[in-house]
């Protein structure tokens, strides 16, 4: 150890820290059989997601449901419905990126929708009876627990040693009349 490693200390601090993180995609299909035989579809879309998430081994368990809307002609395009469908679904996401030092078993799950349920395609079944829906969805998931970090400590302590002119940078009248006033938006002068 040199004489200078001497002089450096560290503290170990105790804190929370995103300690597992992982992201999935998925797509899904859904066949929803409507009350009236449809003749097309005029539109589907997805409302009232709704999600629960907790780790469960090196992953993390997303439940989930949302309602399916789709907008259908029938009669011979005289006619037009709404078929409502909740369906319900499990997406597990896997951890790529670990902590193994976590101090207790006591984690936050936190789970977002980087792509909400959201209709890729909308089809009248072959059959002539059912809806078939493609929907698509995506995830981003962090688990936090508490950790353990080093931090250099000054032995010497840095309250008194502060001083405020060395970060004091005051800016004369001339200095803006230098500025461009057109450099943010990108339209300047050429």
């Amino acid at each position: 150890m040199s004489e200078s490693d001497k002089d450096v200390h560290y503290r170990e601090i105790i804190t929370k820290a995103v300690c597992g993180k992982g992201r999935k995609f998925s797509e899904t299909k859904h066949t929803i059989t409507p009350q009236d035989k449809p003749t097309s579809i005029l539109g589907c879309w997805i409302i009232n997601h709704k999600y629960v998430s907790k780790k469960k081994g090196d992953a993390v368990e997303i439940k989930g449901t949302y309602d399916i809307n789709s907008w259908f002609s029938y009669s011979g395009n005289t006619k037009t419905s709404v078929a409502t469908e909740t369906v319900s679904y499990t997406d597990v996401v896997p951890l790529v990126m670990q902590d193994s030092d976590i101090l207790s078993e006591d984690l936050e799950v936190i789970a977002r929708t980087i792509q909400q349920p959201n209709t890729l395609e909308a089809l009248i079944a072959e059959n002539g009876r059912d809806l078939t829906v493609q929907v698509e969805r995506e995830f981003l998931v962090e688990v936090i627990g508490e950790t353990k970090i080093a931090v250099q400590v000054n032995p010497e302590g840095t309250s008194d040693q502060w001083n405020e002119e060395l970060w004091d940078d005051p800016i004369e009248d001339e200095q803006f009349e230098d500025l461009d006033p057109n450099f943010l938006t990108g339209e300047l002068d050429e």
